[in-house]
């Protein structure tokens, strides 16, 4: 008797999928085959491939493509497997496959590397997670996991070689299906880098650094002694000695370029309110601009000290030049408040700078008096 009843129930449910028609007239939706298929378990059941599949929607009837891929099914062959799980009376429409596609988690190579580089963060003598460059062993690529696993990634054991750099560090990620958390092992090599000016090309100590001669690499901070120089601060510097190519441009490497070189030709500028004036000079020592050094006129043939200004330039002001300056008058109550000060002496600063002063012999003659020419002889007795 119960086998009798069995077999009535299962001819009734077949004559309910064999007449959709029927069933929409009376409320029961009709089972419809779906296009697209979205699966995040690694098996495809009847329930993820049709609407309204009832009590057979747990059926599981296909193995699910791998983690973050997508397969095709004819359809043809999806009703034959429906069929062979007594499901019947699908309604296909227009449909000539089925795209079943398995949702994952996937964690690309750079966040690997920011997970690894975080969890070594100011740890083992590192600094921050930036400046520190993963590698990691057998060439770790992009990783997929079951999209259920929606945890972050978590450190619960960290060890690192300062020696030669290798790391080898557990993480857990949480999983939405599973008490316990999905275990993921990384094993490489971390160095901490610094960013650092490169020379592009082969260069002299007397060139000047061009933006094109330099370029911005990381280095391993053990390759760069002394604190590296940025691309900014290299930019028309020289070098203390000729560098080739590929060199890493320390701040100790460079110097402010000489605009004077000792015993060129420059121009002397000596400039106060009112009064610019030019001559020719020779420099006494080298400097760079802004440097205070010595210079000789060569009209005076006098040795003043100026400021490098720009190349084979060099300013003079005011009291450097050895001009005689008034001394201030103090201020009186026999001072007139509208007397106006005493102009400055034009003319006795430009005989300072270019006539050169007069010798000792020509001082000295200049105080004995001359001998009239008229003189009368002596009267004889």
């Amino acid at each position: 008797m119960t086998m009798i009843r069995t077999t009535i129930a299962t001819i009734s449910a077949l004559l309910l999928l064999a007449l959709p028609a029927r069933a929409a007239d009376d409320g029961i939706a009709a089972p419809t085959l779906r296009a697209n298929v979205t699966v995040t378990s690694d098996v495809v059941r009847v329930g993820d491939l049709i609407d309204n599949a009832g009590s057979a929607a747990l059926i599981p009837v296909y193995r699910s493509p791998d983690l973050g891929t997508t397969g095709a099914l004819p359809v043809a062959q999806v009703l034959g497997v429906l069929r062979a799980k007594q499901v019947i009376g699908v309604m296909t429409g227009d449909i000539r496959e089925v795209q079943v596609t398995r949702l994952a988690r996937t964690l690309a190579n750079k966040d690997l590397e920011n997970a690894v580089a975080f969890a070594l963060e100011r740890r083992f003598g590192l600094g921050d997670a930036a400046n520190i460059a993963v590698t990691f062993d057998r060439g770790v690529s992009d990783m997929r996991l079951d999209a259920s696993n929606t945890g972050a990634l978590l450190p619960v054991a960290t060890r690192y070689d300062a020696r030669g750099g290798r790391f080898d560090i557990a993480f857990e990620i949480g999983n939405d299906n599973n008490p316990t958390p999905t275990k993921l092992r990384l094993t490489g090599t971390a160095i901490e880098t610094v960013e650092v000016a490169v020379l592009t090309r082969d260069i002299d100590r007397a060139d000047m650094l061009k933006s094109s001669d330099i370029s911005l690499e990381r280095r391993p901070k053990a390759e760069v002694t002394g604190e590296p120089a940025s691309r900014d601060r290299s930019v028309g510097m020289q070098l203390r000695r000729p560098m080739r190519a590929g060199t890493p441009i320390r701040v100790a490497d460079i110097v402010k370029p000489d605009f004077v070189q000792r015993d060129q030709a420059v121009t002397i500028i000596y400039q106060v309110p009112g009064l610019y004036l030019t001559t020719r000079g020779k420099a006494v020592e080298s400097g760079a601009e802004g440097d205070t050094v010595s210079v000789l006129n060569l009209q005076s043939k006098r040795t003043l000290t100026g400021v490098v200004t720009g190349r084979g330039q060099i300013t003079v002001q005011g009291a450097s030049a050895s001009v005689p300056i008034a001394p201030a008058v103090e201020q009186t109550s026999s001072l007139k408040r509208d007397e106006a000060p005493a102009p400055i002496d034009t003319a006795a600063i430009v005989r300072s700078l270019v006539v050169p002063p007069a010798s000792p012999a020509q001082v000295a003659q200049a105080q004995i008096p001359q001998v009239r020419a008229s003189q009368a002889p002596a009267k004889s007795e």
